[in-house]
């Protein structure tokens, strides 16, 4: 008995084998391809028109549904797909552009085995309007008997694939060798970028109209493009006149007027404008040959510069710097007598008072002094320099010898510029027994500085001394920027105030003084820490924890990081019930456990670790809801008909996680028409446990052709009802295989013939295959994709068989009242490859529920057809359910292998007849019909008679 139970146990753990399945992907293409291709190490090329609509489909497979997830490299040019990606099966670029073509990858995972990925490189073919430049050489004279003459058009297009160039004079096609006067070459160096006419010693009859066409041979339907050059003895390069100054001194506000007129060129140049190789200022204005710029400012000034072209020679330019007349930054600084070791300002040594000015341009900006108010002249004891090697230009310096009492006063330095126009900056300095060098102090109650994150805070330095100069902050623990972003930050009143303070921004920081503004001596400096308290950060913020009834399960929170985190209390809660208290000393993390959960211990868990700054929480929602299910979208032939205006279809799918709660008793399906709001639902009851990974199916009868229906499944324990999943179900009326998955579409061999199709790839082909027979590619050209053939080699025998029968597909019956129905007619095509010598026969069947035995000869075909696939179209009326039979006969020898790919079965007949050279058969049954008629119609003609 103990054996008979373990043995049913094993027996339901093989029934119940879980329906997982790691992802598995494929591209497929649609849109506006013109070809695709495989390279070398085969590689996928999808070739597209530009301007036109990229869409690939990523074709997926596997349990639980991956995600995908399409992503691009780098293609030709530095476009990296804005660093972004699409998270759906269809990435569709509309007008697509040269840039965007390169390689695109579609990722497929679901947590089982490795991520699925499959690649295809994206080729965007285009052609730019070819433009001819002309160029012109002319020899020395040599021994007062050689001269010589020679010109050359260049032609040049950007396009791909690569460019076909062509010329013409007049309607004259010229080659080289065509004319002695004329070569016609490619520059090894451009690589087939361009190609020159180069017309020797000029000639008479080389003054022409020249055509050059460029040609990309008509690929992707891109036609033709031509550009006509007419050359005449007045071909010359341009020539211009810039009628303007160079500099041009403008004030801020005034209207700047640049003019430039061509002088020579034929054909007649285009002009342009350009400011530091630039775009012109947008507020400017082009009229012809001249350029305004109204309202100058400091931030139009550049070098604006008039180029002429017309493709002759060399463009010609001409520019001209305009300035925009300006004084800014004024500053100063005091320096005491350099030779005593005193900082202090004294009677009876040397001072010195700098101050300098940023001008433009520098060569007007001129200084004066003056001392409370009055001119001052420069003199022996008082001396005035204009420019000192020693600092940066625009500075001026006034030295004070042998310091008197009579000297204390205001100095004021005012910048000027000579042509006026600009206001004056003017810069007191204060000389007298109270000018003092600066000193720096933190207030006590300022350093250490404690704050909490998202306070605002203030920074202080106390500067004493006069004048006070400005104070420079920045960190003195790291190098990083301050809170502005600057490596350094100005205060002029010795503060730093930081708003919304962050953790990041804890730590020691560092005022000094600045020259500017102040005494040029050694920088005083102070240091003072800011302290950042924050509180606690823990982990899991939220986390939902799915539970049955009566089971243990414990709850963890920890602290990653908090400031202080000396001494942190805690605080469990179930709702607003106090569960426990406590501290953490030595620990990061607490723990709550609950032995045996009930009803009353449903629902929000939440841990609250605080200090002094406050409280960081963890929160565990604890529910019995089950979790949502996982349609299972890899059914086969998953939708059927059985009726002439409904369809039916096979929901299949798994349970996430059914042991993580109670028993799952049943399942709420609800079901609507797309587009519709009311939903019709029923209850699916589950009698025994789910086992993890065990397929459930329900079929959906009654569903009105062709419409589409949105389903939702919702599992229901004793806690209640579940998370939902749903899904969309589209009537295709469609069956495809392509035989890529290991699963060959539920397709079966049939065992009573001499051997088996076999499926393949071109990628994985065995080294020794049999050469000159079968195909290189699948049937879209892909040597990644999947066929199956019939290998002929040893020991197959001539006239062995090899039997692939599909699916079975369900029609409409008889209807209950004897009457028939009307057949209804299905298109059956498939892609066939017969190539070689050898090659035997391919035969297609239709096979019958109600002829067991019988299956019926449809179409047929023998001999080598050459290397390429084709395709067969039949129409079939079958009468009840069906199976299509595809057989394989193996020929006289080994070069007779067989291939079949990209089989369909669709509603309706085929939109094209069936190509003329394949026999396509008619049904037994439809010509013995047809006899039967036929008698009857005789019968009918005799009894008239």
């Amino acid at each position: 008995f103990e054996f008979v139970i373990k043995l049913l146990a094993l027996l339901r753990l093989i029934l119940f084998l879980p329906n997982t399945a790691p992802p598995n992907v494929r591209i497929i293409h649609s849109g506006h391809a013109c070809n695709i291709e495989e390279e070398r190490y085969t590689e996928r090329v999808y070739t597209i028109r530009e301007g036109e609509t990229l869409e690939l489909t990523c074709l997926v497979s596997g349990h639980p549904r991956p995600q995908i997830r399409w992503t691009k490299t780098a293609g030709s040019a530095t476009d990296r797909f804005q660093d972004s990606s699409v998270f759906n099966e269809t990435l569709r670029i509309t007008r697509i552009q040269r840039h965007q073509g390169g390689r695109y990858y579609c990722k497929a995972e679901n947590g089982l085995g490795t991520p699925a990925i499959k690649s295809i490189r994206v080729d965007v073919y285009y052609l730019d309007d070819p433009i001819v430049t002309v160029h012109q050489s002319i020899g020395e004279a040599k021994e007062q008997f050689y001269y010589e003459r020679t010109v050359f058009l260049r032609c040049a297009a950007n396009s791909n694939p690569p460019v076909r160039y062509s010329w013409r004079r007049g309607r004259e096609f010229l080659s080289q060798g065509s004319d002695k006067g004329v070569e016609i070459y490619e520059p090894f160096f451009t690589q087939g970028e361009t190609k020159i006419l180069k017309l020797k010693n000029l000639r008479p009859q080389d003054y022409a109209n020249y055509t050059c066409t460029a040609s990309v041979r008509n690929v992707c339907g891109i036609p033709d493009k031509s550009v006509l050059f007419r050359l005449t003895n007045k071909t010359a390069s341009p020539t211009i006149k810039l009628l303007v100054e160079d500099p041009i001194v403008a004030n801020p506000g005034q209207t700047v007027v640049l003019v430039c007129i061509i002088s020579g060129g034929e054909p007649t140049p285009t002009l342009t404008w350009v400011r530091n190789n630039e775009e012109v200022p947008k507020k400017s204005n082009l009229n012809s040959e001249t350029l305004t710029i109204p309202a100058i400012s400091t931030e139009d000034a550049g070098v604006y510069s008039c180029v002429a072209s017309n493709n002759v020679g060399n463009p010609a330019k001409k520019s001209t710097n305009i300035v925009v007349r300006a004084l800014k930054k004024g500053r100063f600084w005091i320096t005491p007598d350099p030779y005593h070791n005193d900082d202090n300002i004294q009677i009876g040594r040397e001072v010195k008072i700098s101050c300098q000015v940023e001008a433009t341009p520098p060569e007007e900006l001129m200084f004066s002094w003056l001392k409370n108010g009055r001119p001052l002249r420069s003199s022996e004891r008082m001396v005035i320099t204009q420019t000192d090697p020693d600092v940066a230009p625009g500075t001026t310096n006034l030295d004070i010898i042998d310091l008197k009492f009579t000297d204390f006063g205001t100095y004021t330095c005012v910048a000027s510029l000579k042509n006026g126009g600009i206001p004056e900056i003017s810069i007191d300095v204060n000389i007298s027994s109270t000018t003092v060098p600066p000193n720096l102090t933190v207030p006590q109650e300022k350093s250490p500085l404690l704050s909490q994150e998202g306070d605002t805070v203030e920074l202080q330095c106390l500067v004493s001394g006069k004048p006070k100069p400005i104070i420079l902050w920045s960190r003195a623990d790291k190098e990083v920027p301050m809170p502005d972003g600057n490596m350094q930050t100005e205060s002029y009143d010795g503060v730093l105030r930081i708003v919304n303070v962050s953790r990041e921004m804890a730590g020691t920081y560092r005022c000094q003084t600045s020259q500017y503004n102040g005494f040029n001596v050694k920088p005083r400096e102070a240091i003072m820490e800011l302290i950042v308290l924050y509180p606690p950060a823990v982990e899991p913020v939220y986390t939902e924890i799915r539970q049955g009834l009566g089971r243990p399960f414990s709850l963890s929170c920890r602290v990653l990081r908090a400031h202080p985190s000396k001494v942190l209390d805690y605080e469990w809660k179930l709702g607003t019930r106090l569960l426990t208290v406590g501290q953490l000393h030595t620990r990061d993390e607490t723990e709550y456990h609950v032995r045996a959960l009930n009803r009353e211990g449903y629902g929000a868990y939440t841990c609250d670790i605080k200090n002094e700054a406050g409280a960081g929480r963890c929160t565990f929602l604890v529910t019995g809801k089950a979790y949502a299910p996982e349609f299972y979208y890899d059914t086969y032939s998953a939708l059927w008909q059985n009726k002439p205006r409904v369809y039916g279809f096979k929901l299949q799918w798994t349970q996430m996680n059914p042991n993580a709660v109670d028993r799952i008793m049943a399942y709420r399906l609800g079901i609507k028409q797309t587009g519709h709001q009311r939903w019709w639902e029923q209850e699916i009851p589950i009698e025994d446990n789910i086992q993890k990974g065990e397929l459930l199916t329900y079929n959906l009868t009654e569903l009105i052709k062709p419409e589409a229906y949105q389903v939702r499944l919702r599992p229901i324990t004793r806690f209640g009802e579940g998370d939902s999943t749903e899904r969309i179900i589209r009537y295709t009326g469609k069956f495809h295989c392509g035989f890529e998955e290991d699963t060959i579409c539920m397709f079966i061999q049939d065992k009573t013939e001499e051997f088996d199709w076999t499926r393949h790839s071109a990628a994985t082909r065995d080294t020794k295959y049999t050469p000159n027979t079968g195909p290189s590619s699948d049937r879209t050209g892909s040597k990644q994709g999947f066929y199956m053939y019939i290998e002929t080699s040893r020991p197959r025998l001539e006239g062995d068989k090899a039997r692939l029968l599909t699916p079975s597909f369900s029609i409409a019956p008889k209807n209950p009242y004897g009457n028939v129905a009307t057949n209804p007619t299905y298109c059956f095509s498939f892609y066939y490859h017969m190539y070689g010598k050898h090659i035997g026969t391919l035969n297609v069947y239709l096979r019958q529920k109600s002829q067991t035995g019988q299956d019926t000869s449809v179409w047929t075909l023998s001999g080598n057809q050459g290397d390429r696939w084709r395709q067969a179209r039949i129409n079939i009326n079958p009468t009840s359910s069906f199976q299509m039979v595809l057989e394989g006969i193996r020929g006289s020898g080994i070069e007779g292998d067989i291939a079949v790919d990209d089989v369909t079965i669709e509603e309706g007949e085929c939109r094209d007849p069936p190509p003329s050279n394949i026999r396509s058969l008619a049904s037994p049954a439809a010509v013995h019909i047809w006899q039967l008629w036929l008698t009857l119609l005789l019968v009918l003609v005799g009894l008239r008679r």
